[in-house]
């Protein structure tokens, strides 16, 4: 059998980016699948299994109380009195941090005699590639070097693991290092043992972004299931943000652990746009570092283009199956709109003006990739084709080979146009052209340009199926409409694109059993064709294209149907502890009383946790507009979540405060000097 991607849902994950663990729910890293420790996309600690007296723990609880901590408790069967009670047991208390880990091993017995026990710590690093892990590889264990306090091992691109145990003995065995510690317990007593990993790299990419923190504002309600999830996105938030190493102060969202800790332009930026409410400075920072690496020059084998934002960068070459994809890709259809709309939002938000104008360069080199570059056929549409041969088939957020198909199941040739695409184009071009004007500079024909794609798309794109009127997925490359019907329709909601009874149309649609079953929206209808509710593109559900629907919905004006979308996505995350997935099995309430996880999810991601933060901006029916001092609370009525008080939201150098009854009616409200409802 080919080797397979490795499962994830049911590990134990830790992180503290650029550094993640993932384990078994026992605590042990054993050489297999994708646990280790990972720091920059290396696996800097391939094993670490504990043992007591040649005994490993049997396990009886994991938990992971923060970001960056695990909690294990195993039982040690062999000691101890007598009788159906255990006696001792062993408890792993994990952290991680942006450098390595570390743990305390605690030896608890309540037994009536002394004990002597032996544990050992059997370590070992292979230093293998992110993508060798996902494709499911396999990599020779480097040998340590073990002197009497430390166990060493080196990669040839400048990592090093170093392994240190307190009081312990370190001895070579092969390839591993094995720590030993002779414990002694008294009747009734306990020992702590101490061990950690520190990993250096000569050379990173990225370090961690401690220049920003999100805010936590105080969120009390009658639902206390949006205040656990908001308390663990924002943790597990925080945990993901890097930043270059020459810019530590400009910090971006990684997308998400395991495979994603890195930077994508699409990922960021729709983390960076969907968390305005709780941080501006992480969205200056992610446009910022973006622009850096904007595109100056033509060139098919990664995808640049003038004025395009990046997909992705990494150190090295990544290769997974036929695709190669370079350290600086480009292959991406939306993150150059996303990242205008971000600028706008971000000023909208508070952006400080100064900041906003040094990006006008930025800004006006992406919109003439929009204007000029990304429709390379003249049809009118942005679309996309791997010209290399070696990259990405698919361009945006759904990006797998067989994302794009017809209602029947045939998937779509390229060259693709996607729907929510010229969506994002409109929405950029509008509102580059507003704030180009409210700074004083000639917005040109953007307007017009805006005009006419939403007339094109009007005319080429809407299907009519039965009673069903919607917007296609896609054209593909013979400008066929793909007729499937998909979310991604509801990412057109607030573009400007649409008109208002289309707006109504596609709410009425999106809010359908077929697409949203109860846990949120389903990446495409279980009528078509394509459907799979284990497929990554064809029928699953992923929190931030729920969330930004909820969004898109609250936008256009209907606040009940996002509302009752929103608390569909609620009532997923306690499914998974408050951590919501990258992604999650397609199936609906009437199919399983709880969500299924899709087993090679990324968890956390930066996007699916700044879902929580939609769900609060969109139950208190927010709407900020710095630049002209306004701010907008109309939730919808009644409260989906019951009464609802929120303190310190950041906001405009100050912070909102804003507290709603169980009718959705504003009962207080307190601003920022200088702004008003």
């Amino acid at each position: 059998m080919p080797a397979q991607q490795p499962l994830l849902h049911d590990l134990a994950i830790a992180l503290r980016a650029p550094t993640v663990v993932l384990s078994s729910r026992d605590g042990q890293i054993r050489r297999t699948g994708t646990q280790g420790v990972l720091h920059n996309d290396r696996r800097v600690l391939s094993e670490a299994v504990l043992t007591v007296d040649g005994h490993e723990p049997e396990p009886i609880s994991a938990g992971e109380p923060t970001a960056e901590r695990g909690e294990f408790v195993g039982l040690l069967r062999h000691l101890g009195d007598e009788g159906a009670d255990p006696t001792v047991w062993l408890r792993r208390h994990r952290t991680v941090s942006a450098t390595g880990m570390g743990e305390e091993i605690e030896l608890v017995s309540t037994s009536a005699r002394p004990l002597e026990c032996v544990v050992e710590l059997v370590v070992a690093a292979d230093f293998a590639p992110i993508e060798l892990i996902k494709d499911g590889g396999d990599a020779r264990a480097v040998p340590a070097t073990t002197d009497r306090d430390s166990a060493t091992w080196r990669d040839q691109r400048g990592l090093r693991s170093v392994l240190r145990a307190e009081g312990a003995e370190l001895v070579s065995a092969g390839d591993h290092a094995v720590a030993r510690w002779r414990v002694g317990l008294a009747a009734a007593a306990s020992a702590r043992l101490r061990w950690e990993v520190v990993v250096t790299d000569e050379a990173p990419l990225f370090v961690p972004g401690h220049a920003v923190r999100l805010a936590r504002p105080e969120v009390s309600t009658d639902d206390r299931r949006l205040t656990s999830l908001l308390h663990r996105s924002l943790a597990d938030l925080d945990a993901l943000l890097l930043a270059e190493r020459e810019h530590p102060d400009d910090v971006f969202a990684s997308a998400g652990a395991p495979w994603y800790l890195t930077l994508f332009g699409r990922d960021s930026i729709w983390a960076a746009r969907l968390l305005l409410p709780v941080s501006v400075r992480l969205a200056a920072g992610t446009l910022r570092t973006l622009a850096r690496a904007q595109g100056t020059t033509f060139d098919p084998s990664t995808g640049e283009a003038p004025g395009k934002i990046m997909h992705e960068r990494r150190r090295d070459t990544t290769r997974l199956g036929r695709m190669s994809l370079p350290a600086l890709y480009y292959g991406t259809i939306d993150a150059t709109a996303l990242w205008v709309c971000l600028l706008h939002d971000a000023w909208r938000w508070g952006m400080p003006e100064a900041e906003v104008r040094a990006l006008l360069p930025n800004l006006r080199a992406a919109l003439r990739w929009i204007t000029d570059y990304s429709d390379p056929d003249g049809d009118g549409f942005a679309e996309y084709f791997d010209e290399s041969g070696h990259g990405l088939a698919n361009q945006g957020w759904k990006d797998s080979g067989d994302a794009v198909r017809f209602a029947n199941g045939v998937i779509a040739a390229p060259p693709v146009a996607l729907a929510e695409v010229q969506g994002y184009q409109h929405e950029a071009v509008l509102r580059a052209a507003d704030l180009l004007t409210a700074l004083g500079e000639d917005p040109g024909e953007l307007r017009a340009w805006a005009d006419r794609l939403a007339h094109r798309f009007r005319e080429r794109f809407w299907v009519r199926a039965g009673g069903d009127r919607y917007p296609a997925l896609a054209l593909d490359g013979a400008k066929s409409t793909v007729d499937a019907v998909a979310s991604n329709m509801g990412h057109l909601l607030g573009t400007g694109l649409l008109d208002a009874a289309e707006s109504e149309d596609i709410g009425a649609r999106l809010l359908g059993a077929d697409l949203a079953a109860g846990f949120g929206l389903r990446t495409m209808s279980n009528a078509a064709g394509g459907y799979s509710p284990l497929s990554y593109h064809c029928g699953s559900v992923w929190p931030h294209d729920t969330a930004i629907v909820v969004r898109g919905l609250a936008r256009a004006g209907q606040s009940d149907r996002a509302a009752r979308l929103g608390m569909q996505l609620l009532d997923a995350a306690t499914a998974f502890d408050d951590r919501l997935p990258e992604l999650f099995a397609g199936y609906g309430m009437a199919e399983t009383a709880t969500p299924v996880p899709y087993p090679a999810s990324c968890r956390p991601q930066a996007w699916s946790a700044a879902s929580a933060v939609v769900l609060l901006e969109t139950f208190l029916g927010l709407r900020v507009d710095v630049p002209n001092r306004t701010v907008t609370v109309d939730p919808p009525r009644p409260s989906p979540v019951g009464a609802l008080r929120v303190t310190g939201l950041p906001l405009a150098g100050g912070t909102l405060d804003v507290a709603i009854d169980r009718g959705g009616a504003v009962t207080e409200l307190r601003l920022p000097a200088g702004l008003g409802g």
